[in-house]
């Protein structure tokens, strides 16, 4: 009797579960909700939160953390390095502004601001679950939507950057992923609010990593030339779009012209990094002793000079290096275009190598799938495309690191779940053959 009703209490719970995930599998509300409890558990179980006090704290944030520090202490947007050394513009301002709420509010490097700003960063990672979905079901169909949303909701390698890191770059995802979702939407929609939107998205998204708007011409290319197949207009949309995304990033600009007397684009260290990633000694990784906090000389000269003629400086050394020989500069972008997508050559411990080896995995299925996107002339293909080639194409030239990976990674786990899913299909298609 008591197994019998252990049986039908089992059977009753299978059930339940199975009726739930009918539900939960498609989701908008479970998927992120489960991606947000996760990465919280994340950071409680691991102490992520607790981060090292050495070099004065910068790894909390690092030029962003000292930037929303002087934030915080009425200093303005300023000392990207942590000594007093003025105005900048090293970094855009919507995530250093965010740190610096966030120090008011809860301390200056404190465990509390700590865990609050990974929980954001954690919040802005389960919500991409979201634009996951909806890409991948317009693009793919309901299974491949159901598989991307899920292993980003489940997998720890997703997990890294939002539960580790004070930095940008969840925030960067959620909008990049949500702008790619509007771009298939824009597709089909009329009205004057779906180009507002998407102009000030895009004005959003250069406010928190520049580095996003090499993507903005390709999409805005796309979306016109798919509506222009279909007859709609799309120019007055596209000059609305391009005037709230002026509207939006104008304000910063001016201020940096009112700071610098010069127009900076949103951020200035570009020919900085330039140089520690071409130089003397440059094997295709970023030169890291050159950095002004690893290097008091570079410290000092970027205090003495100011932001504006040290990053000119910069730039003229990468510059000439490159000139003395655009063959060597060459090479050295075939090995960043190699390390950005396989992952960086770094130490010879097992652990290290796994995570390349599974980095470079995944690269190898996200273009495996692009491929065949392209091939079976999938409607978004040619947008999956330009993403990949625009945005990363700037770190073939400067150096790359993991973690400017993670803004595509939406994208790429889409991809990835769609070439799975056609193994899998034709997996299946062969066993009922074979059965036959």
């Amino acid at each position: 009797m008591g197994e019998a009703r252990a049986s039908t209490e089992r059977r009753a719970t299978q059930t339940g579960i199975r009726a739930w995930w009918a539900h939960a599998r498609t989701s908008l509300f479970w998927m992120p909700a489960i991606a947000f409890l996760l990465r919280l558990a994340y950071i409680l179980a691991a102490h992520t939160y607790r981060f090292k006090p050495d070099e004065n704290d910068f790894s909390f944030g690092y030029e962003m953390g000292r930037i929303g520090r002087a934030i915080a202490l009425g200093r303005g947007f300023a000392d990207p390095f942590g000594p007093p050394t003025g105005p900048t513009a090293w970094e855009p301002p919507l995530y250093p502004y965010l740190i610096a709420s966030v120090f008011r509010l809860s301390g200056i490097y404190t465990y509390a601001s700590a865990f609050v700003l990974l929980a954001l960063n954690s919040l802005f990672s389960a919500l991409t679950s979201i634009p996951i979905f909806l890409i991948a079901r317009k693009s793919f169909g309901e299974r491949v939507a159901v598989w991307s949303a899920w292993a980003w909701v489940l997998l720890p390698t997703v997990m890294y950057w939002c539960v580790r890191w004070v930095w940008e770059t969840s925030l960067a995802a959620l909008l990049l992923a949500v702008i790619f979702w509007l771009v298939l939407e824009l597709e089909e929609l009329d009205g004057a609010s779906a180009w507002i939107a998407f102009g000030l998205l895009w004005g959003i998204a250069a406010l928190t990593n520049t580095s996003l708007v090499s993507f903005l011409p390709p999409s805005a290319f796309w979306v016109w030339y798919r509506r222009r197949k279909q007859g709609r207009k799309s120019l007055g949309g596209l000059a609305l779009a391009a005037l709230f995304f002026w509207a939006a990033i104008a304000p910063w600009l001016v201020r940096n012209h009112q700071v610098f007397g010069t127009w900076v684009f949103i951020r200035s260290n570009f020919g900085a990094e330039l140089r520690m990633g071409n130089g003397p000694g440059a094997d295709g990784t970023w030169m890291f002793y050159l950095h002004p906090t690893q290097n008091q000389l570079s410290l000092r000269q970027y205090a003495q000079m100011g932001e504006m003629a040290y990053v000119r400086e910069r730039k003229r050394q990468a510059v000439d290096f490159i000139r003395a020989s655009y063959g060597r500069f060459a090479w050295l972008s075939v090995k960043r275009f190699v390390y950005y997508w396989a992952g960086r050559p770094r130490s010879s411990e097992r652990a290290i190598w796994i995570d390349n080896s599974v980095f470079l995995a995944s690269s190898v299925l996200a273009f495996w799938g692009l491929a065949r996107a392209l091939g079976r002339r999938k409607p978004a293909s040619w947008l999956f495309f330009w993403l990949l080639v625009s945005y990363p194409a700037i770190y073939y030239f400067v150096y790359p690191h993991s973690r400017y990976r993670h803004p595509i990674e939406p994208e790429m786990a889409i991809l990835v779940a769609y070439v799975i899913s056609e193994a899998e299909s034709r997996g299946a298609l062969r066993g009922r053959e074979n059965s036959t």
